[in-house]
């Protein structure tokens, strides 16, 4: 390795803090959580592009080879999210934006990635997870920015929350699940790895009954404003006009 990776992940969290600084500057017209979001944003659809051309492309595949030996390629990928991570959990705990779940699920993907790098092995089982943590991001945020602008009332703002469920339930729910399930068969990732990938997909279940509690919401309030919307029309259609006799 060129640099240490102490050094590596110090750099990373540099250029997550000055991308942040870059937001606030551009948009000072915002308030600050504007600009981290477009950091997590910027995160979000980087580590998604990347992890999918470690685990799909470059490999090794996460799935039949849980605890191998890390590559370059995957060591670059981690240290950009370890210094991710670690700045968006001190921006958090600073401004008490977000709850216990949240920073928990952020302490772990913090320690998950440490371990990996430290043990110089399972950062594509790491890599994985991030892939599916991930994912969803970038919708999740487009989901916020369309209630700060006014626009999550309308057709865009069905089709984030619809895409969002799909892909979290699919992802993080259905592949998770297969992938916690190689990873606890495979005798070679180290017990605390495994440890982390049943905690991750634990968190997971808990922000799917929180999702399936809002899906089950925003489908009775759609369907009411359905029939609602229906009842005024056929009331339209036959106002003022006289039955036969």
């Amino acid at each position: 390795m060129l640099f240490p990776l102490p050094l590596r992940a110090a750099c990373s969290l540099l250029a997550w803090f000055c991308l942040y600084k870059w937001f606030c500057h551009r948009y000072r017209h915002r308030n600050l959580e504007w600009s981290c979001r477009l950091v997590t944003l910027t995160h979000g659809i980087l580590a998604t592009c990347l992890s999918a051309y470690i685990g799909f492309i470059d490999g090794p595949w996460p799935l039949s080879h849980p605890g191998s030996p890390n590559t370059t390629l995957q060591v670059h990928g981690l240290c950009l999210s370890l210094g991710y991570f670690i700045f968006d959990l001190c921006w958090c705990v600073y401004f008490q934006t977000e709850g216990a779940l949240m920073l928990a699920h952020h302490l772990v993907s913090i320690v998950g990635i440490a371990a990996s790098l430290a043990l110089g092995e399972s950062a594509g089982d790491v890599n994985a997870v991030i892939f599916g943590s991930e994912i969803t991001n970038p919708l999740l945020q487009a989901r916020w920015f369309l209630k700060e602008l006014g626009r999550y009332h309308t057709f865009t703002g069905d089709l984030v929350d619809f895409l969002f469920v799909v892909l979290f339930t699919g992802v993080r729910i259905g592949v998770g699940a297969w992938l916690m399930y190689c990873e606890l068969a495979s005798p070679r990732p180290r017990w605390y790895i495994k440890l982390g990938g049943v905690v991750m997909y634990v968190v997971s279940w808990v922000f799917m009954v929180s999702i399936c509690r809002f899906a089950r919401r925003k489908s009775i309030s759609k369907y009411q404003a359905w029939r609602s919307r229906r009842s005024r029309e056929l009331g339209c259609k036959t106002n003022g006009h006289l039955k036969g006799h």
